[in-house]
């Protein structure tokens, strides 16, 4: 469920940037509503009018850089890779007050910053990007079903590994060029067949496709198909939760609607390399994915009987 913000005040944000009278040399700005399938309303007062008034203030402030975090669905999404002078369309709520917030940080008087737009961004603390697809893989074993998805295997779904996203943050710090935004994407050309591939792997379980023609018919009365799909999903996750002594976790099988449409995530990440900055993952891996697995095992929040076994 999507809460819509407080409006963010000047006072509210101004006391975010209050550390014993000392400033910031450096502003990296990651706040925003991060959940799909929000209202206009809460996008608009969580990403764009949040996101603005934390600019303004670090201007007020004479910060050196300021590093705002934006997205990669902000491009048309064609099988073509984006590079950031792309055609814009954004495609989920979130992109469309990111790319409006971005068009007014150039009139915000005295701001040094830079953008950086992100592909699907996974590893630990995963939580929206490939975890739900794990958490889904991880269901279907439960079932011992076959997992079926929409769409076909080509349909791109570039990623980055969030160590990589902070390594960027820090790089462009100290080389983005004032004003300018930057892709951050892997080498791993990733699309849904290779990302249910590894998935599968995982669990050890069997996938498929629907294809094109019958995910079209689906797209006609997709919202009922996704919490059909949706509701799936959540019963055996529930119980094996329950079975397991959980009281809470904030991860869920659910894929909202907004990214289970034919919607191509291409981008192209040369203009970051060519300021020297270099991937330390370049690619999605088993090992990564299984690492994120782990990770959430460990601290009680993924259920022991769903987890995959070690190999």
């Amino acid at each position: 469920m999507c809460v819509s913000m407080l409006s963010p005040t000047k006072r509210s944000v101004a006391k975010v940037f209050e550390d014993n009278g000392k400033s910031f040399d450096i502003v990296v700005n990651l706040a925003a509503q991060t959940k799909y399938g929000c209202s206009d309303e809460v996008y608009k007062e969580g990403v764009q009018k949040l996101s603005l008034q934390c600019a303004k203030e670090a201007a007020n402030r004479h910060a050196k850089k300021y590093v705002e975090l934006s997205t990669g669905q902000v491009y048309m999404p064609d099988k073509k890779a984006s590079s950031e002078d792309a055609k814009m369309s954004p495609w989920t709520g979130i992109a469309k007050y990111k790319l409006q917030l971005e068009g007014e940080l150039p009139h915000v008087e005295g701001l040094n910053y830079v953008v950086l737009r992100p592909a699907i961004v996974y590893g630990i603390g995963d939580r929206a990007g490939i975890m739900p697809r794990l958490i889904v893989a991880a269901v279907y074993r439960q079932l011992q079903e076959k997992m079926k998805l929409l769409w076909t295997t080509d349909l791109k779904m570039n990623t980055v590994h969030v160590n990589d996203v902070c390594l960027a943050i820090w790089h462009l710090i100290q080389h983005g060029e004032q004003g300018h935004a930057y892709n951050i994407v892997d080498k791993s050309d990733t699309t849904q067949g290779s990302i249910s591939e590894l998935v599968c792997r995982i669990f050890d379980i069997k996938h498929d496709y629907f294809g094109t023609v019958i995910s079209n018919f689906a797209r006609l009365n997709m919202a009922e198909i996704v919490d059909d799909s949706n509701d799936k999903h959540f019963t055996p996750w529930t119980e094996a939760c329950n079975q397991d002594g959980l009281q809470y976790t904030p991860l869920s099988p659910y894929l909202h609607q907004e990214l289970l449409y034919n919607k191509h995530l291409n981008m192209d990440g040369q203009k970051l390399e060519s300021t020297g900055f270099q991937l330390t993952r370049p690619l999605l891996t088993k090992e990564l994915l299984r690492e994120m697995l782990a990770d959430y095992v460990s601290t009680g929040l993924f259920p022991k009987s769903l987890a995959p076994s070690p190999r």
